[in-house]
């Protein structure tokens, strides 16, 4: 799902004509980012707080 937002916005950045539109789309990159990193750090917590079976 995340994955699909940040290719979207790629997308849209490469369209992307005007600065303000372009500083707005890097701004919601960088968070969509962000968030894929920190879903990604609490998964990998979760896989290695699992006691091994």
């Amino acid at each position: 799902m995340i994955e699909q937002q940040i290719e979207e916005l790629r997308r849209e950045l490469r369209n992307a004509v005007y600065h303000d539109e372009r500083q707005w789309i890097l701004n919601e990159l960088a968070a969509a980012k962000r968030q894929l990193a920190e879903e990604e750090a609490a998964y990998d917590a979760m896989v290695l707080a699992e006691p091994p079976e």
